[in-house]
């Protein structure tokens, strides 16, 4: 946003790190930034900022996931509602401190079930 000369590009940017934070597509706050793009932008730097745009908002929707549970054994389901469960109730901090400890309680809730 900051190249495209982007008016209050580093408050866009800061909502943008809470809306990844929170889990929540990128899109949906990059839409009505590309669409300002193009109307005042020149129409080869708007298509260039609107697929670079697009192509980061889906790579952060796929990566995320796949970074956050590689090497667990635990479902992503499992670590996705921790984060977004911890984010509701302890804000950033909770975001971490809440995938961990659904992890290990699903670990524990497995050990007692596989004991049996």
């Amino acid at each position: 946003m900051f190249a495209i000369g982007f008016p209050a590009a580093g408050i866009v940017s800061l909502i943008a790190l809470f809306v990844a934070i929170i889990q929540l597509p990128l899109l949906l706050l990059m839409l009505p930034v590309i669409i300002y793009v193009f109307s005042y932008a020149g129409t080869t730097a708007a298509i260039v900022f609107a697929i670079w745009t697009v192509i980061w908002s889906a790579a952060d929707t796929f990566l995320k996931p796949l970074l956050m549970g590689r090497g667990v054994d635990i479902p992503m389901l499992v670590i996705l509602l921790g984060a977004i469960g911890g984010m509701m109730m302890g804000g950033i901090i909770g975001l971490f401190i809440g995938a961990v400890l659904l992890a290990f309680a699903y670990k524990i809730f497995q050990a007692i079930v596989e004991g049996l």
